[in-house]
């Protein structure tokens, strides 16, 4: 997607997305003119920093907080994993 129409999609000036992508954020892949072109997951991850700036966090602050929430997520899933792993073997615990 282009950089005029990710902006328009999530309602953001382009200006925006070329801070993400110039504070290393985003990086966006590049047509062979050199544009800015954005997938779906990198929209998604500008509309999470959309919000985090809206409540008055400045980019470094957001940046970590998305990034720390994506860890916290991956953890979440990996426990589920692990517990799912122990259910199966009929135990709970080690003592089993």
């Amino acid at each position: 997607m282009t950089m005029g129409q990710a902006a328009e999609l999530i309602d953001v000036q382009p200006a925006f997305l070329r801070s993400l992508d110039a504070a290393g954020v985003l990086t966006p892949a590049r047509s062979a003119g050199g544009h800015r072109r954005y997938s779906r997951r990198q929209l998604v991850l500008a509309t999470r920093m959309r919000a985090l700036f809206d409540e008055g966090l400045t980019l470094d602050a957001a940046a970590r907080i998305v990034a720390l929430q994506d860890e916290l997520a991956a953890a979440r899933r990996r426990i589920a994993e692990l517990e799912e792993q122990l259910a199966g073997r009929g135990g709970d615990g080690p003592d089993r």
